[in-house]
Order: C-alpha cells, then structure tokens, then sequence
C-alpha cells in the first residue's frame, strides 16, 4: 500500500540527490566480504546495467541481479522471484521506507548511505533491535550526477546485516587500489 493509503502510489521522490551514482571505488571496497555470496544471487534494486554495483559484480563472477524503477521494477511493488542478499546505493529520500522493507526480507543486505542519517531517530527505531553492522570510510564518497556534469560528495557508510565479519568496519579509498589482488581469486 501507498502513502496515505494510495496503492497506486509510486515511491519515487522528487528529491533532487535521489539518482547519485556510486563510483566503482565506493564498490570496490565491498569485495573482500562477497566470498559467501560467490555462489549466490545479489540483488542491485537500485540499479541498471551501467551501475558500478553490477559491473563490478559481474567482473568478479557474481551472479548479479538489478531492478529499476525506471524500468517499472518499484522497489516496494517488485521482487525478483529469488535472491540472496541486496547490494546497492538507494536512492536518500525514502531511506527510512527503504529500510524499512528490506528488513521484512529477513536476508543479508549492504546498502549505501549519508552518514548524517544517524542524527534523525530513524535509524535508531529501525535498528534498535537489529545487528547492523557498519562499513564506515576515512574520506567522503563522490558521487555523478545523472543530469550533471558535477559530482557531489557525502560522508557515506555502508549499513548492513549479515555482511560484514564484526559489527563495524574501517576502511580507507586509499586502499582500493589494492583490490586488484582479489581479481580472479575465489572471493
């Protein structure tokens, strides 16, 4: 069902950083966790085929899997008939919404967002009983723009569940370059 009880309702805001796309260095860094999911399905909900998410993935041997509203596939109306766990950088307006469903799925998830999220109560109601673990970056994300030839940058953090081997994570883009190492190893 939509907001305010309007089932025709598309969760599609107008939010103006809502399609802000993840550079394949903001990927790169998830790779040395993905080896449980070698032989599984990913699921990109967020995502096309031009998205760093799936060509990462799939460079790497990963069964990927991608939706887009823009391709009628809505995050709350659709849900590929199987899959193993979401990856993906949602869109920052409907975050809580978001969230939200993908902890009804009970699954593994990592998905993308703007640090300052965790100074809304949000967070703290949707996780408050939950074991989110938390890949947390050095330096800010930058992201391209759809419609811009400027990036935009956040302070983003990976919030997930079942992903990660301890609760909270560091990492630094610094060392993605390192990544290369993992390229045709069983991850």
């Amino acid at each position: 069902m939509g907001r305010n009880g309007n089932e025709n309702y598309i969760h599609l805001s107008n939010g103006k950083n809502d399609e802000c796309y993840t550079e394949r260095y903001g990927v790169e860094p998830l790779l040395p966790y993905m080896k449980p999911y070698k032989n599984k399905i990913i699921w990109c909900p967020f995502d096309t085929e031009e998205s760093e998410f799936v060509k990462v993935f799939k460079e790497y041997g990963y069964n990927v899997i991608y939706s887009h509203i823009r391709n009628g596939q809505d995050f709350f109306r659709y849900e590929p008939e199987k899959w193993d766990i979401i990856i993906s950088n949602p869109p920052f307006t409907n975050k809580k919404e978001i969230f939200e469903r993908v902890l009804i799925f009970n699954k593994p998830f990592c998905l993308l967002m703007n640090v300052l999220w965790f100074n809304d109560s949000a967070p703290y109601d949707l996780f408050k009983d939950t074991d989110i673990q938390l890949l947390v970056f050095r330096d800010r994300m930058q992201f391209k723009r759809q419609t811009q030839k400027d990036k935009i940058s956040f302070k983003s953090v990976y919030i997930c569940r079942d992903f990660l081997p301890k609760q909270i994570m560091w990492a630094d883009f610094s060392a993605v370059g390192q990544i290369d190492l993992f390229k045709g190893a069983k991850l």
